[in-house]
């Protein structure tokens, strides 16, 4: 099977991951900041070993800020959901994931105001829609994703960041599609929240994720129990990292994530962004040139992360998936990737899209073997057509 799913998951993940996470198992995983034995103190360990080696692939102040979680969901509800009240306002794009639009469906029950930006065809974010919805009405919380999880568009943050300071608002970076491919500066990028996936771009196993949180910003807890800590209180303080982590963390899954990013810091993020943007460009250009393809999002690979979404002109979009795997061993994925109204502002709202996602580990002979693929599912459609 070719491989093309990175947007949803990636494969494969370097070795070191998994070695990491079976040693954990096998050898000394005990349950962290619960127990004071040899066992329990070396996963506690390990654990702040992934919290402080991903306080530095982000530039964070201290490993402290750190929060992990399962995924970018539940640190995208937490993010959102720790921050609101009734009366707050929070200004966010049509390009967002449902991991956003839902939380504040949700928050609005509770008298939440939200105001959603249009964005250009390509997924793109005029920062004038911003600054005028800012210069409109007191602001909360501003949410962005980094780049879209549909188009792979790249969103401008560091600016978004500026003005949401600017107008007092706090501001939470969706990062689930960059993270590990595109280079991400907390503090210079004026980030106040930031949510990440640990099983897409960071390459570390699915069960993984972490908010980061700027030192001062009171958050609310997303779940309640047992921290370690003040065991003897029925209160959840509120200290960082262990009150936002009630419950045992996924000790071996985290410790498997902080091998991956250390891997990740030895590659380069840099590195794998050229490796993608290289690639990027000789799918989106070969796919352009095929009649009857029509591709989403920004042409220049410079303003894509590693997403691409497309459609074949006479083909549902999960037919042609089905297609792709079935007969030449291509996995992507079809349908609306849980963003409708990222699919209704590119103009894909009524069929879906095929999309494919590209990694550190995918190669010019798996585009190749695609590309040739989507050419040849186009040949009936168009010999029917006269000329």
């Amino acid at each position: 099977m070719i491989y093309l799913d990175n947007s949803a998951t990636t494969f494969p993940k370097p070795a070191c991951m998994w070695k990491a996470m079976e040693k954990c198992l096998r050898e000394y995983c005990g349950n962290p900041g619960r127990s004071g034995h040899e066992m329990a103190l070396k996963t506690g360990e390990g654990v702040y070993e992934a919290r402080k080696t991903l306080a530095a692939l982000l530039g964070a102040e201290e490993p402290g800020q750190i929060l992990f979680t399962l995924n970018a969901t539940e640190a995208l509800n937490l993010g959102i959901l720790g921050v609101l009240g009734p009366g707050d306002r929070v200004v966010t794009t049509a390009m967002e994931h449902n991991s956003v639009l839902r939380p504040l469906k949700m928050a609005e029950g509770w008298g939440v105001e939200t105001d959603i930006l249009k964005c250009g065809p390509d997924g793109t974010l005029p920062l004038d829609n911003l600054k005028k919805a800012l210069q409109k009405k007191k602001t909360r919380l501003v949410v962005c994703t980094h780049a879209s999880n549909v188009t792979g568009t790249i969103m401008p943050v560091a600016e978004a960041g500026a003005l949401a300071r600017e107008a007092g608002a706090l501001f939470l970076v969706d990062g689930a599609q960059s993270a590990g491919s595109l280079e991400i500066h907390v503090r210079d990028m004026n980030m106040d929240l930031l949510a990440l996936s640990g099983h897409k771009g960071l390459l570390g196993p699915q069960g993984t994720g972490l908010l980061y949180v700027r030192r001062g910003i009171p958050l609310r807890p997303l779940k309640y129990g047992g921290t370690g800590t003040n065991s003897r209180s029925r209160l959840q303080a509120g200290e960082f990292p262990e009150d936002y982590e009630a419950g045992t963390v996924n000790s071996p899954g985290v410790i498997g994530l902080g091998a991956s990013v250390r891997w990740l810091l030895q590659t380069g993020v840099s590195r794998i962004r050229a490796h993608e943007m290289r690639l990027m460009a000789r799918l989106d250009a070969g796919l352009r040139a095929i009649p009857g393809v029509s591709v989403y999002g920004p042409e220049d690979p410079a303003r894509r992360a590693g997403a691409l979404s497309f459609n074949i002109a006479g083909l549902d979009c999960e037919k042609a998936a089905d297609i792709l795997a079935r007969q030449y061993g291509v996995a992507l994925r079809a349908g609306f990737h849980c963003a409708g109204l990222a699919h209704k502002t590119i103009g894909t709202w009524e069929t879906g899209a095929l999309r494919a996602g590209i990694g550190p580990f995918t190669t010019e002979e798996d585009l190749r073997t695609l590309l040739d693929a989507v050419e040849e599912l186009t040949r009936p459609i168009w010999a029917k057509k006269p000329g």
